[in-house]
């Protein structure tokens, strides 16, 4: 998609998902601003990392600050005026929002109305909202269609996903934002966050240590490559909502629409490696769901939205990345302690 001379402003930019997104923005063209506040939740020299992979496809307006700071979103959107918004910033993962819900609903929810507000007051046209999975909850529906009432969240987490597309929905009623919502199933790829059961699982897997594997191994994920979820943010650019009921305003689920179990994942990851696991089992976690399973007729419908990467060559890549990323840290540890 050509993008040239669109003014585009990414929350998160900074982050997994976020910097990949930035990356496609730059090749297409796009005049890019970047917030990210460069938090701890995982190292913040990664983050680092990322910008640098970012400014390596472009030029970028960078601004370190919350979306919980008024101020300054006011100062970022006055200077890009941008005509669409890409909303990624928020605190992720299921177990960590059951242990700390307030950050969570202070920066997912709280955080959301501040760049809502900014839409508002400076006119943007498009807003694009990065939600998830976790919004479908503990359901035997499968696969999951975005049609779908009964939403039954069962972590913090998933509820301020919930609430920020509520949200969303709102201000396109009120204020005529045309909107969108990318429900994201599972993404993995190079520069995952470390959090994750992917990064987790293979960086043991490699060193001899033991994987913790919660519950039997049955329970499912749709597993999605970052480029394929990053085709669907960007071809979301370029869709316009039809309007119904006075509201220009869709759903999406961006997924590879075929669950892997946990069992199965870890032999793939056993293969990409050539390693063998050292399992640990443990009790099932609450707020894990058993399954997650995107039916994505929607949009590769209306998107042309369409996953490439099978999960045997996603590993892949993934592995060739930890392993040279893995090797570059040893080399700056050594050369500093030299």
């Amino acid at each position: 998609m050509n993008l040239d001379g669109a003014r585009i402003l990414l929350t998160g930019g900074a982050g997994f998902i976020g910097s990949h997104v930035a990356e496609a923005l730059l090749r297409s063209g796009a005049s890019l601003s970047i917030v990210d506040n460069l938090n701890r939740f995982y190292p913040p020299h990664w983050k680092q990392a990322n910008l640098a992979a970012v400014s390596r496809a472009g030029s970028f307006q960078f601004c370190e600050a919350s979306i919980d700071d008024v101020d300054a979103l006011a100062s970022v959107f006055e200077s890009c005026r941008p005509d669409v918004v890409i909303h990624l910033a928020a605190y992720a993962g299921v177990r960590p929002s059951i242990t700390n819900p307030r950050l969570y609903e202070r920066i997912n929810v709280g955080g959301t109305v501040n760049v809502l507000q900014m839409c508002r007051r400076f006119r943007v046209r498009k807003l694009i909202f990065g939600s998830s999975s976790s919004v479908y909850g503990a359901t035997n529906n499968v696969p999951f269609t975005e049609n779908e009432m009964d939403l039954r969240p069962i972590s913090p987490y998933a509820a301020t996903k919930i609430a920020g597309e509520m949200l969303v929905h709102s201000y396109a009623h009120l204020f005529g934002i045309s909107s969108i919502c990318l429900r994201f199933f599972t993404v993995y790829g190079p520069r995952q966050r470390p959090d994750l059961a992917i990064y987790k699982f293979t960086d043991s897997i490699e060193a001899g240590r033991p994987i913790q594997v919660f519950g039997d191994g049955t329970s499912g994920r749709d597993y999605t490559f970052v480029s394929d979820i990053v085709d669907g943010v960007i071809a979301s650019i370029g869709f316009e909502p039809e309007q119904r009921n006075g509201v220009r305003y869709e759903v999406f689920n961006l997924g590879n629409s075929n669950p892997v179990s946990l069992n199965e994942l870890i032999s793939e990851i056993e293969r990409a490696t050539q390693r063998v696991a050292i399992i640990e089992r443990c009790p099932w976690q609450p707020g894990d769901v058993p399954i997650t399973w995107a039916n994505i007729s929607k949009a590769s419908e209306m998107l042309g939205y369409a996953p490439k990467m099978s999960l045997q060559e996603g590993l892949h890549q993934f592995v060739a990345w930890l392993r040279r990323v893995r090797a570059e840290r040893e080399a700056a540890e050594v050369a500093v302690a030299a």
